[in-house]
């Protein structure tokens, strides 16, 4: 039996790694022999849909991660973790997260967010994850941590360009308070890997699009507005110059990148540094013409190019292409094409 956690389990991509999880109803951990999934824990601020709240298997858990641990923990606990029992047996040793055996931690406050909110970024990001990590080390059992980390994790400064492509080597110079604590991550989670407290497995992910449901505060928000928001008849803005490269991937392949993480063995992830998932590099204007090709004209037409050099100093200060032949080994590939992406978000135009 397998007992999975997701934080974020609430957003667009924690509530579509849980579905997957209940759809195929077993887990091979760290590569393992699959084992029934018995009990997912998806904690988030916010109310997790209703189709996952029917879910027998699914137990809710809300409020912000650092307070919830704090609450299960302190010096008054039996085993001197500072692990405490809840009532209802979610809060065994290590609160929501007690008696997981892999545990997704997708909560996080967003890049231009964190650029305009210091303090949030440092609350959610860093002190979760922080938090987040020692409850791990206090349950004892080593469980399987998935962190999905970011291209935001690279940057260029003018001692240290950005190359022309990211790899594997690729030196991490973060440009954005997001990436700086995103990185300050993955390095938190490789130590607390070798000292054995854990199995850390850090991924970055790429730009996810499309996005489904509202717009959010990330700086490549836009990214996925420009097709959502047109595809339902409504304008949309493009802050960045028509032939900035963008890295993406879709949703469907976000998602396969976190199983990959949780269910590949030791020995074919590698060491404890973090794995740069494959993506696809288009420009925005190959997006918004994807998107004419896909909806027609009109759809295209909704796009207003309306520069704002904020937005764009961030995402342009991401690398557009990449070269992941870590995660290539791992069975990672990138989208096919655009027009794809765009059909998989909308298939009523496939």
């Amino acid at each position: 039996m397998v007992h999975v956690a997701v934080t974020g389990g609430a957003g667009f991509l924690g509530a579509r790694l849980a579905r997957e999880l209940l759809a195929a109803g077993t887990l091979a951990v760290a590569g393992g022999a699959p084992r029934p999934l018995s009990r997912l824990t998806l904690i988030d601020r916010a109310a997790i849909p209703d189709d996952l709240a029917a879910d027998g298997r699914v137990t809710s858990v809300r409020g912000d991660l650092p307070g919830l641990l704090a609450e299960a923990s302190g010096p008054d606990s039996p085993d001197g973790t500072g692990a405490r029992d809840g009532p209802d047996g979610t809060g065994a040793r290590g609160g929501p997260l007690g008696g997981a055996d892999v545990i997704f931690h997708l909560a996080a406050a967003v890049s231009a967010e964190c650029e305009a909110d210091f303090d949030l970024g440092m609350h959610a990001n860093l002190r979760a994850t922080q938090t987040l990590l020692a409850a791990c080390r206090a349950q004892g059992a080593s469980p399987v941590v998935v962190y999905p980390s970011s291209l935001a994790v690279f940057g260029g400064s003018p001692e240290h360009p950005l190359p022309a492509v990211v790899d594997d080597r690729t030196a991490p110079n973060p440009q954005t308070s997001y990436g700086t604590q995103k990185l300050i991550g993955e390095h938190l989670l490789a130590d607390y890997t070798r000292k054995g407290f854990l199995r850390g497995r850090a991924i970055r992910l790429m730009t996810v699009c499309v996005r489904p449901g509202r717009p959010n505060a990330a700086a490549s928000g836009f990214l996925s507005g420009i097709i959502r928001e047109p595809l339902a008849g409504q304008r949309a803005t493009c802050p960045v110059p028509p032939d900035t490269e963008v890295a993406l991937a879709s949703p469907g392949k976000a998602v396969t990148a976190l199983l990959r993480a949780a269910t590949c063995s030791g020995q074919a992830w590698g060491d404890h540094t973090a794995v740069t998932m494959p993506a696809l590099t288009v420009t925005v204007a190959e997006m918004a013409a994807a998107l004419e090709r896909v909806a027609g004209p009109r759809a295209a037409a909704l796009i207003d190019w309306s520069p704002d050099p904020a937005i764009a100093a961030i995402v342009t200060g991401w690398p557009g292409r990449v070269r992941a032949d870590r995660a290539t080994r791992l069975g990672l590939s990138p989208d096919q094409d655009f027009e794809s992406v765009i059909r998989m978000h909308a298939p009523q135009f496939g």
